[in-house]
């Protein structure tokens, strides 16, 4: 099995693939763990494009590096974001990676490694959702920097947890721990810390194993709501999202 060229590609993932077909992406910045930048919101959609399109792809195993999954933003490194052309650019990347995690032709496990506070909805979306017990959950930058949470956030959430919970979370900008996010149904096993990416990768095995077609239509079959509801509202999210950033800025200058 040939190394793809796309492993080496892209700044802030990083990328290995044991005999078995199990793909593992680990968000990072200089092998540490991520600060979420402009840059790894353009890069994602086309990383996930590249990887639904490898046939020698079984498993996806979606996690972060060190002790955290993702927990930092570089705002700024966003651009412009209150302008016009340079919010769609974001709006566009932003759709694509959520429809395009749910497109995937194979099952991907989430897997906490740590707090899950910037982009947690991206582990929401995985097919079998593991944590480390020192994972937490939420949604930092929305509330932090007072815009809507509009990208995707306000739809993944509710369908996982319901609309009060979703509600609390995201006016307020608090989280929660592993076993609340247990009870709530956000995860599926809270295992210990240094367990959880290894449980992960021993469950994206036993998915890898099944038929190719049955990998790709379960796939398909299970997130059929899901799929509806993020072509459905996320672009009415992401124009009131911008609509509170253009504001922000407004602000700032008057």
């Amino acid at each position: 099995m040939t190394t793809p060229s796309y492993f080496d590609k892209y700044e802030n993932l990083s990328f290995t693939r044991d005999e078995d077909g199990v793909l593992v992406l680990r968000f990072h910045t200089k092998g540490g763990p991520i600060v979420f930048t402009g840059q790894t919101h353009e890069d994602l959609p086309s990383a996930l494009e590249e990887i639904a399109l490898d046939k020698d792809n079984k498993a996806l195993v979606l996690t972060g590096t060190g002790d955290a999954f993702m927990s930092e933003i570089d705002g700024a490194s966003l651009g412009e974001i209150f302008k016009p052309a340079a919010w769609e650019k974001l709006r566009v990347e932003g759709s694509k990676v959520l429809q395009r995690l749910l497109e995937l032709p194979m099952p991907v496990v989430g897997v906490a490694n740590g707090p899950a506070t910037v982009h947690a909805e991206y582990l929401l979306l995985s097919d079998i959702h593991i944590a480390s017990d020192r994972a937490t959950y939420g949604d930092f930058p929305h509330p932090a920097f007072g815009i809507t949470g509009g990208d995707g956030v306000h739809v993944v959430w509710e369908e996982i947890v319901g609309s009060a919970r979703t509600k609390w979370l995201l006016w307020t900008g608090e989280a929660i721990d592993a076993q609340t996010a247990l009870q709530w149904g956000v995860v599926n096993e809270v295992v210990p810390h240094e367990r959880a990416v290894e449980r992960g990768i021993e469950i994206a095995r036993k998915l890898a194993a099944k038929p190719a077609l049955y990998r790709s239509l379960q796939k398909q079959t299970l997130n059929l709501n899901l799929r509806r509801r993020l072509l459905q509202d996320v672009p009415f999210g992401m124009a009131l999202e911008g609509l509170t950033a253009a504001d922000l800025a407004y602000q700032a200058q008057n």
